[in-house]
């Protein structure tokens, strides 16, 4: 029964990567023990619709992406890697994960990419937001393999998985991967089928009073674990700033703060201009856990975010130590850690 549903899930892995990262037809693909092993050349095309022809495997990578980094630790790419984003040593997840990339050379960030530092490491392949496609063109003209990635959305983030898989031969890998999140998106679902939906407002990073759209991956999150986004009337791509009129107006039973906001729970519930709100009279106050990651942001573990905030909207079909279960078989599983938020 393992071996029948490792073959499933491997069949659908290969049939939903058709939209991003999809191997041309000079890509050979062989099943040895349940692992389809690439042959190189590949063709690939990535997330700025560059068609990218990899001749032989990558085995030195540069990330100049936190997101990105995130997911080759989770491909189990991380010792290839030799060179890594700006201020690498802020990332909790590394130092939980993979210690060792912190002490890797930086090639900055995307508004100040080191490129000339990012060429003189000689990687094989370089993976960079789509913020630096003007950097393309030198480090190609220097026979370097770069793969532009936009992992916005859910979609896009399990695309960019896929591409970044495909390219560095970790299919095997990427498929449990995405497998895990499949998995977990449809037990939330079927716990929370016939449960009600309260209303929430997902407070930003820097200003409690900015907010997600419902085009947004927070508001994907919020929909997963059984909530309704108050502010799903808005559909700007980015975060947006209200005002207290509009907020005491929609009048959320929960208020979550993000993951990085430099404000406190403690901040809102004292705040006056609150005061008649729903979520304030009844303590509904919390903020989003980032003792590994920002689950509130497209990274490979964005799945925990839903988790999460379905055992805080509710507990009773999504208990504390379920939740702890999920979350740290996730991490065990793709990070060889055991999660905890002290």
């Amino acid at each position: 029964m393992k071996k029948l549903l490792s073959i499933l899930i491997a069949a659908f892995i290969l049939l939903t990567s058709v939209s991003c990262g999809n191997i041309q037809p000079n890509a050979e693909t062989e099943n040895q023990e349940n692992k389809v092993a690439v042959q190189y050349p590949i063709t690939v095309t990535d997330q700025a619709g560059r068609q990218i022809v990899i001749d032989e495997k990558p085995e030195k990578l540069v990330s100049g992406y936190y997101i990105s980094t995130s997911a080759l630790i989770a491909l189990d790419l991380e010792d290839k890697m030799v060179g890594i984003e700006a201020k690498a040593d802020k990332r909790a997840i590394y130092k939980l994960s993979a210690p060792e990339l912190i002490d890797l050379p930086s090639v900055g960030t995307a508004k100040e990419f080191d490129l000339e530092g990012c060429a003189a490491l000689e990687p094989d392949l370089v993976i960079l937001p789509l913020k630096l496609k003007n950097a393309v063109e030198t480090l190609e003209s220097l026979g370097i393999d770069v793969l532009l990635v936009n992992p916005e959305n859910q979609e896009l983030l399990n695309g960019m998985i896929r591409l970044i898989a495909e390219a560095a031969d970790a299919r095997e890998e990427a498929e449990e991967l995405l497998a895990f999140t499949v998995s977990t998106e449809a037990k939330l679902t079927e716990a929370l089928v016939e449960t009600e939906t309260p209303g929430v407002y997902l407070a930003g990073n820097s200003s409690m009073l900015s907010t997600a759209g419902d085009t947004m991956y927070q508001s994907d999150m919020i929909r997963l674990a059984g909530g309704t986004n108050v502010a799903g009337s808005i559909n700007d791509g980015y975060w947006v700033e209200i005002d207290y009129e509009q907020l005491l107006a929609w009048d959320p039973e929960y208020i979550i703060l993000a993951s990085d906001a430099d404000y406190t729970v403690e901040d809102v519930l004292a705040d006056p201009n609150l005061s008649n709100c729903q979520a304030i009279k009844a303590g509904n106050i919390y903020k989003m856990p980032n003792a590994a990651e920002a689950w509130d942001s497209p990274v490979p573990s964005g799945i925990l975010g839903a988790v999460w905030l379905a055992g805080i909207l509710h507990p009773e079909i999504m208990s504390e130590q379920e939740c702890a279960q999920i979350i740290n078989e996730y991490y065990e599983t793709f990070y060889d850690f055991t999660y905890s938020e002290n």
